[in-house]
């Protein structure tokens, strides 16, 4: 079945939710997705293709970053400079390893938010934005209500495993579909890398973490995640002959993450295997981030 998630009224809510409505579809040629939760839907009309275990509530690790970037980027002000303090360096492991006293700009770390997932770094701009830590996940949860998102509890900006902090893939798709349609975010989130320039001058290229963009051109976005208790995820984002889709998986293992996520959006496009091949991008391989 196909249901639709609606655009919602920006007016007076500022988010998306899922509509009850339904229509009848065949799910021929549909892959085989064995992540623990999944939806695919299309990004203009709502409509969704695919649906697995998509209001189970589960951890979705660094992919919540699209929320804190969703926050950052709509309160604006990005060419301004942030100072980095100690408390903001307090995360791990994916980090770019700030030092207190050193100044960036806001727009700045945003990219490295989405492109690298430093936890770092998204600590530095929940703090900036609300204060704390703890008021900028008091803001996540009050934006994802307005989004429609009634199934989430954010308490960190950065995913790392916490007590009481979930999500569902119906919730995130709400987040994605906002982040998708916001012009700053859209932009940062199809970099495959940025040149990221340190207070000191050293300038060092981050490559994004999200293979499925490296590998496919139809692919222009979004966010990664992993931790061993929300297992290897990804909210990915393709866009072929004016269609545009977007596919939340959860829950997957390293092996298979990339090609489910792959996959749901090459099928939602509408793209034969043989397309999908065409469309490769032509990198060089290296090791991947785990995050």
């Amino acid at each position: 079945m196909r249901t639709l998630l609606c655009a919602c009224l920006l007016v007076s809510t500022g988010g998306f939710t899922l509509a009850q409505q339904t229509v009848s579809s065949t799910s021929a040629g549909l892959p085989t997705v064995r992540a623990a939760a999944a939806i695919l839907f299309n990004a203009q009309t709502g409509e969704v293709l695919y649906k697995k275990n998509e209001t189970d509530h589960r951890a979705v690790a660094s992919t919540q970053k699209l929320l804190t970037a969703l926050i950052v980027a709509e309160s604006g002000n990005l060419s301004d400079l942030v100072t980095v303090t100690r408390s903001d360096t307090f995360a791990d492991p994916t980090k770019l390893y700030l030092k207190p006293g050193e100044v960036y700009p806001r727009s700045q770390l945003l990219t490295a938010l989405l492109v690298k997932s430093a936890n770092d770094v998204a600590r530095i701009l929940a703090r900036d934005n609300a204060g704390s830590v703890e008021q900028f996940a008091h803001k996540m949860n009050e934006r994802m209500e307005r989004l429609g998102g009634k199934s989430s509890h954010f308490i960190n900006p950065n995913g790392l495993p916490v007590e009481g902090q979930y999500s569902t893939a119906r919730d995130m798709a709400c987040v994605a579909r906002a982040a998708y349609y916001n012009p700053v975010l859209r932009e940062i989130m199809k970099q495959r890398h940025f040149p990221f320039c340190f207070s000191n001058g050293r300038v060092s290229s981050l490559r994004n973490t999200n293979r499925v963009l490296r590998t496919y051109s139809f692919c222009n976005g979004m966010k990664t995640g992993y931790t061993d208790a929300a297992g290897h995820c990804l909210i990915s984002s393709g866009s072929y002959n004016g269609k545009d889709m977007i596919a939340v998986v959860l829950g997957s293992n390293k092996a298979r993450v990339w090609d489910e996520s792959a996959q749901l959006l090459a099928y939602g496009l509408g793209l034969s295997q043989s397309q999908m091949a065409s469309l490769r991008v032509d990198e060089t391989k290296v090791q991947d981030d785990e995050d």
